[in-house]
């Protein structure tokens, strides 16, 4: 099997830097070939690869996503069948549409041969201008991303990146964006990123797994509806569904009982969740006040559970796991970035969100 990953990004955003650190962090062992498509320029970043084993494959007469997406086929087709890689890795021109390289890149996807993992490398300083100046070439490659890449995040302040993420979220609300800085994290990290491996989704289902039910005290496999509210950084609400549980109860709304005599689940007994990315940082403090706050259920709603990682503003980063009562604050490794997850019944989640200022 072939998979094919593509890093895009916009001129100078850092997509070399990001590829050499997955070449030797996350691909380790597999055998790799790496496309580059500089625009009308010889390509400049080959000879640091070349020393580490990867075979290059240059095209420098013009954007893979123009004049280049037939011969961009064949030669795609020409690698695997010379190399048989287990990986191609693609860093298209910085000015190609991500969009316009995915459907060249599919059109020669075929049995052994797949579409991995859509990156977009994002410089956290100029999000906003270049939106402004290049939003055709700029906006594709962010709303077609599958993982975006913040990139000089240490040249930013964390307001400014917040308003950065905010952007972002406009025209892509299903990307998980990284907001820690590359050199704190793991290949691996990154790779599960990108292959959408940990999302805030995935998380939110896991924590709803894993609270009691307060009517009969089961733990209930729950469906979610997902709606995007993009006031905030990245937030799911989840509307479960009340009709089954995974106790066995048949609910019916128009009763109070059902065959086997145990009490129907009403509105204000249905789990519902709140969760957000943000690189917002935090104090241990802090989030010990936070915690106990949300054991006020007129302020927030019946809280039964939260759970998160964020970023200290000691650059330790600090994790929480909260029932009613019994709050667990420790530290723990960097992530790609902060996460907030809340599981409860008639959440106030406007509420929740001013009180963790995301």
């Amino acid at each position: 099997m072939t998979k094919i990953d593509i890093f895009s990004g916009f001129l100078g955003a850092g997509k070399t830097t990001l590829i050499k650190k997955m070449i030797q962090e996350a691909y380790q062992g597999q055998q790799l070939v790496l496309i580059e498509n500089e625009f009308g320029e010889i390509g400049i970043d080959g000879g640091f690869l070349q020393e580490a084993g990867i075979q290059i494959t240059e095209m420098n007469s013009g954007c893979i996503c123009c004049s280049l997406v037939g011969d961009f086929g064949k030669a795609l087709n020409q690698v695997i069948e010379q190399y048989h890689p287990d990986r191609i890795l693609i860093e298209p021109s910085g000015v190609g549409k991500l969009s316009d390289v995915i459907a060249a890149v599919e059109r020669v996807c075929h049995d052994g041969v797949e579409l991995g993992a859509c990156v977009t490398v994002a410089d956290a300083t100029k999000c906003r201008m270049y939106m402004k100046n290049f939003g055709e070439f700029y906006n594709n490659q962010i709303e077609t991303a599958g993982t975006i890449f913040l990139s000089r995040i240490d040249l930013t302040t964390e307001e400014k990146l917040q308003q950065a993420v905010a952007l972002l979220r406009q025209h892509n609300p299903r990307a998980t964006i990284v907001t820690t800085p590359w050199q704190q994290l793991t290949g691996k990290q990154l790779l599960e990123a990108m292959e959408q491996n940990v999302t805030l989704a995935a998380e939110l289902a896991g924590l709803a797994e894993e609270t009691v039910c307060p009517v009969c005290g089961g733990h209930h496999d729950h469906e979610h509806d997902h709606d995007h509210d993009h006031a905030h950084d990245h937030e799911h609400h989840h509307a479960h569904d009340h009709d089954s549980c995974g106790c066995g109860h048949d609910h019916d709304d128009h009763d109070h009982h059902d065959h086997h005599g145990h009490h129907h689940h009403h509105a204000d007994e249905v789990f519902t969740s709140w969760g957000v990315e943000t690189p917002k940082k935090f104090t241990a403090t802090g989030i010990a006040a936070i915690l106990r706050d949300l054991g006020d259920e007129a302020a927030y709603g019946q809280v039964l559970r939260a759970k998160g990682y964020v970023e200290g503003e000691d650059g330790r980063w600090i994790y929480f796991d909260y029932v009613p009562g019994d709050p667990d604050i420790r530290d723990g490794a960097p992530a790609v970035t902060g996460r907030l997850c809340v599981i409860g019944a008639k959440l106030r989640e406007d509420a929740i969100a001013r009180r963790f200022g995301v």
